[in-house]
């Protein structure tokens, strides 16, 4: 176990000196190869490039440029729009129309910086505006992100169902119940706080509003339609089903909404460029880093470790829990599922737990890391947005990660909230786990 910690305490270092994640994987890999193991440094890149050559992880870019092309494309203030419709007449409507609007678009993102980037653009002065004190609106905002990475289409799930060899479409299928589940009880938080700050409506219910609203945001709202029913009816591949995206996202921006330009092409598919690198770099870096492991016999060793300390699954996915929100505060969804995947799966598997319900479990706790510091992604990009402390907004998002780590309970407990909608796709479960 040596190894693990030199690694571990490498990789440490290196965060804590602002390296990059991928690139600090692949430097304490290098460490190790070069003065520990004494192995042939050509290895590193061999491993490197295997783990990102790989067909399924073609739907990182392509739904990363659907997201941008949506973003991009006026989606954004029509999602809004519709939701204020929604849920705007009631008490604290604003705070409610950030959760709504965050579920809707973590249905064409499939990050959720990119969600929380997106309504904290619309959202964050407006809020202010009606009397909402500012960091308060940034917590909401930021809160209200943690679903774009649970809600289809994921890139999170993406990479998971790659490494893990479980179907992307049933992974999507999957994270539409525990995504609402969070949305919803965000809603019900900000409802309470309006009803203790006296925080009032947003604006009255109009039915017709309403309607014309939802056609205007129909076009949008049909993505999530057409890609997992493409993929159910079996026109096309999930990886395929991610390039329609991209393509269908162009044609709302350009020719529904007329907001894109070709003038704002460059930008937005350097947008999309940026964000599949830094996933794509995470991969290969942990790629190498499982090797290092793999060789060491570190997940055989920490295999075996859980099993001598518990037997039970119920126990297993308790300590899973504890052990994925610390490390949701360190390192961000993506890299941890392609760090601790492969060491985690096996021993949860050999207990009877099911690989699609272990993968959406693992994405749903990790959403909460976006908004818990030091690393809490959304945290950073709200902080930016409103330019409010992450101190203060941390204080005021921590009601909020406190309903979501209820939510992560009951769906742990509830296994039938995950699996619920794939077994009626035909997928089948495969374990003996079906709650405590």
């Amino acid at each position: 176990m040596s190894t693990l910690w030199i690694l571990l305490g490498l990789f440490a270092v290196l965060l804590a000196f602002g390296t990059p994640i991928g690139a600090a994987l692949s430097l304490a890999s290098a460490f190790i190869f070069i003065f520990i193991d004494g192995r042939p440094l050509i290895i590193l890149p061999q491993k490197f490039f295997n783990a990102t050559d790989s067909f399924s992880f073609l739907a990182v870019p392509f739904f990363m440029l659907a997201g941008a092309f949506m973003s991009d494309g006026g989606v954004t203030k029509r999602i809004v729009d519709f939701s204020m419709c929604l849920v705007g007449f009631l008490a604290g409507g604003l705070a409610l129309v950030v959760a709504m609007a965050g579920m809707f678009f973590a249905a064409l993102s499939g990050s959720s910086a990119a969600t929380t980037a997106a309504i904290g653009a619309s959202m964050i002065n407006e809020m202010e505006e009606r009397g909402y004190p500012r960091d308060f609106a940034a917590a909401v905002v930021a809160a209200g992100g943690t679903v774009g990475i649970v809600i289809p289409p994921s890139i999170t799930m993406v990479v998971y169902g790659s490494i893990a060899n479980v179907g992307i479409a049933d992974l999507f299928m999957a994270g539409f119940a525990p995504g609402i589940c969070m949305g919803v009880a965000m809603m019900v938080l900000s409802w309470v706080f309006a009803k203790i700050y006296g925080y009032g409506s947003a604006e009255s219910f109009s039915l017709i509003r309403a309607a014309k609203m939802f056609l205007s945001c129909l076009p949008a709202l049909l993505m999530p339609v057409i890609i997992l029913g493409g993929i159910y009816a079996g026109f096309f591949t999930p990886t395929e089903a991610a390039a329609v995206a991209a393509l269908y996202g162009a044609f709302v921006g350009f020719f529904i909404y007329g907001e894109l330009k070709l003038s704002d092409l460059p930008k937005t598919l350097y947008t999309a460029a940026v964000g599949t690198t830094m996933i794509m770099f995470v991969v290969g870096g942990a790629a190498v880093l499982g090797h290092i492991l793999t060789n060491a016999r570190i997940p055989h060793q920490l295999g075996e470790a859980f099993t001598q300390l518990t037997d039970s699954p119920v126990i297993f996915l308790m300590l899973l829990n504890v052990m994925l929100l610390f490390v949701g505060t360190l390192v961000n969804a993506s890299a941890a599922v392609v760090i601790l995947t492969p060491i985690l799966l096996p021993v949860a598997v050999n207990l009877g737990i099911d690989p699609l319900f272990f993968g959406v479990l693992m994405v749903v706790n990790l959403a909460i890391g976006c908004i818990t510091p030091p690393v809490g992604l959304d945290l950073f990009v709200v902080s930016s947005i409103a330019g409010v402390s992450i101190g203060r907004v941390t204080q005021k998002v921590l009601p909020y990660i406190g309903v979501l780590v209820a939510v992560l309970l009951l769906v742990t407990y509830v296994p039938k909230i995950i699996t619920f909608m794939p077994e009626g796709m035909g997928y089948v479960v495969k374990g003996a786990y079906h709650g405590g």
